[in-house]
């Protein structure tokens, strides 16, 4: 969740409080900090190695597979290339999920880590 409050302001020269070392380090040990971790690589891990698999797939079938993927769909389109285009398809879909996972599990978290951190400094 944003906020339209400015960061806090230190009183000498206006510029914006940073927190300590220490506080960074707290936080990053803390166990907030480890379920925001766990929930990014548990989303972010699956999908990239279904990605890398999915376009391993094509290439192998592209390379190998020459009749199989000359095969006609449709019109003068074959499996090869609507292999190709579903590749464009499923980067956006990733994409697309991705921003979704990190706007309602991501964000929320991340942004308790950093007001707390702001509150501490």
């Amino acid at each position: 969740m944003a906020t339209e409050a400015p960061p806090p302001q230190s009183p000498e020269d206006g510029s914006p409080v940073q927190p300590t070392t220490e506080a960074f380090l707290e936080a990053q040990n803390s166990a907030e900090f480890a379920e925001l971790r766990r929930s990014h690589r548990s989303f972010a891990f699956p999908l990239t190695v279904g990605f890398i698999a999915w376009y391993l797939l094509y290439v192998l079938l592209s390379s190998y597979a020459d009749d199989f993927m000359s095969k006609i769909v449709f019109a003068n389109f074959n499996v090869a290339f609507v292999f190709g285009l579903a590749q464009f398809a499923t980067t956006f879909l990733i994409a697309w999920f991705y921003s979704r996972h990190a706007t309602n599990k991501l964000d929320p978290q991340a942004a308790a880590i950093k007001s707390r951190l702001e509150a501490d400094a």
